[in-house]
Order: C-alpha cells, then structure tokens, then sequence
C-alpha cells in the first residue's frame, strides 16, 4: 500500500513539473517565434518600400499593385544626372556639362539582393499576400503622392497568432497591422520603427 501511495506521489509531482515547465515554455517560444516573424516580416517591408522608392523615382508617383511595381522595375532604367566641370573652359564656375547616365533598375534590385518574383508574399502566411494601396491626396493645400503597405500579425503568426497570447505582452494584438506608409500623409515611414 505504501509503495502504491508512493508511486502515486511521485506521478503527480511529476505531472505538476510538466505543468510548470509548460508553463515557462510557451511564452519564451512565443516571444521567440514573434520576433522571427516580425523580423521577416519587417525586412520584406523595408524590401517593398525600397521597391516602391525606385518605383516613384522612375514614374513620379506610387505602384497600385505589385504587378505594376514588378513590370516597372523589371523593364525602365534609373536615370542620374551628373554636372561636370567644363573642360575647355576649367575655370568658369558657369560653365559645366550636363551628362545624363541611365541605368537598369533591375541591376540595383539585384544588387540589393531583392526578388521581385516573390516581393508581395508575407513570410510564414501560407500564400497570403501584403495588402499595397496607392492614391493622391490633399496634404497642406498640396497633391501629393501617398501609398500604405502592410499585414495583419494574425496573417504571419500562425498558431502564435490567437488572441490569447496577449497574456504575455499587453501590447500585443493579433489584429494589429504591420505597415509601412500612410494613405493620409505623405510619409513611408514603418509602424515598427
């Protein structure tokens, strides 16, 4: 009987160490997986925003979808205009030369390390795509170019996803968008930064 009661002891005792250790393990890999995600998630951003830069230098305003960005940035070339000093005349500040260098865009993505083929995906979504949005608005009695680009956190976190684990961040909210950009403003800022 004694040993019985012993062996009964000891399994809950060893129940109630799973519990624990359970316990401990779920949000460090919470806050683990949360920051791979988000990291991810964040330099695709900051990929799509250089993207729409490059974008905007060639056109003069902002792609509405991916497919237009992708078909821009794979077909023009970036242009740099340079003034340079006179040759015949090396002493005239007035005079100087105009030279207009031009380049191919998709050499600057691929130097950047950027693939275009696969740009609107978010990581770890299973096939999901970034919402990109892109219009002219009225800023301080000025047009201007504005655009938004981002992802639901519920899109990228997967399991990790609930609202549940806001139990261990009181400020996380599965439905928050990570984005860069804003549709009121003339600003590409990230909400992350």
């Amino acid at each position: 009987m004694k040993i019985v009661l012993n062996l009964v002891l000891v399994a809950i005792a060893a129940f109630l160490i799973y519990l624990l250790v359970d316990s401990i393990k779920e949000p460090i890999e919470f806050n683990q997986q949360r920051k791979v995600r988000e990291t991810a998630v964040v330099d695709k951003l900051k990929d799509i925003r250089t993207c729409q830069e490059l974008y905007r230098s060639i056109t003069g305003e902002f792609a509405h979808d991916f497919d237009t960005l992708k078909q821009v940035l794979t077909s023009e070339r970036l242009f740099e205009v340079k003034l340079n000093k006179d040759p015949e005349f090396p002493d005239d500040p007035d005079k100087f030369i105009i030279d207009t260098l031009f380049y191919n865009t998709m050499d600057s993505i691929n130097s950047m390390g950027i693939n275009l083929n696969d740009l609107s995906d978010i990581p770890f979504s299973e096939g999901e795509s970034f919402t990109m949005q892109a219009d002219t608005v009225t800023y301080q009695q000025t047009l201007v170019h504005v655009m938004e680009c981002g992802a639901s956190r519920k899109l990228y976190m997967g399991e990790w996803g609930d609202p549940k684990f806001s139990k261990y961040d009181d400020t996380y909210d599965a439905n928050k968008v990570i984005k860069f950009g804003d549709m009121t403003a003339p600003s590409l800022s990230g909400n992350w930064e």
